[in-house]
């Protein structure tokens, strides 16, 4: 099972991340390919078709920011540069040995690895790690459900998204019965202006 009730990509918990890439993904390129869909919160399709110049310096350090060309971009709308924080540049670090000469993921048939490929590694890795509901897309979810949840403004996460509009991007973000308990009851302090009767 790949979705959640609401038929959307399970948001997965801290913990379950680090389940993930400690139990389930045991390799570098392994670790590297969904840090950079974790980390970037870009698609698989977006992850796998990454050029290694786009990643690393000619001389092998790990750029400041990744880039992923609007030819890879679903609608081909427009190239993203997004940050490469700390811990997306220590998993690149590693990787960098494994890295193609022009796929940064390289791969058998189209240069570089298929997108399925990258789902059954993940389906081995989370079976392994003993959880279940996830797809490639969770990643995309988890990190935009989580920059939404720290108050990033919805602006500043569709430019790292590609969304074409907000509303596009607010499907993506999960909600939970706490944070709706919480506005819900945010509204006590208005009770004191209601005068019955």
């Amino acid at each position: 099972m790949k979705i959640n009730r609401y038929g959307r990509a399970k948001v997965l918990t801290q913990s379950e991340i680090q389940l993930i890439f400690s139990d389930g993904l045991d390799n570098d390129r392994d670790r590297a390919l969904f840090g950079v869909c974790l980390f970037s919160a870009c698609r698989i399709r977006e992850c796998c078709t990454l050029f290694t110049q786009d990643i690393y310096t000619p001389k092998g350090n790990v750029r400041p920011r990744l880039v992923i060309r609007k030819a890879n971009t679903k609608g081909k709308l427009a190239t993203r540069s997004i940050p490469v924080i700390e811990d997306l540049r220590r998993l690149l670090v590693e990787y960098y040995p494994l890295a193609g000469e022009i796929y940064l993921f390289p791969g058998r048939s189209d240069g570089h690895i298929s997108e399925d490929s990258a789902a059954r590694i993940l389906r081995g890795a989370c079976k392994q790690a003993g959880i279940i509901g996830v797809s490639s897309h969770s990643f995309r979810r988890t990190a935009l459900t989580q920059m939404s949840n720290a108050g990033i403004p919805l602006r500043v996460i569709q430019e790292i998204s590609g969304h074409r509009n907000l509303e596009q991007l607010q499907r993506y973000l999960e909600v939970t019965d706490e944070q709706v308990l919480g506005a819900a009851a945010s509204l006590a302090m208005l009770s004191g202006v209601i005068v019955v009767g």
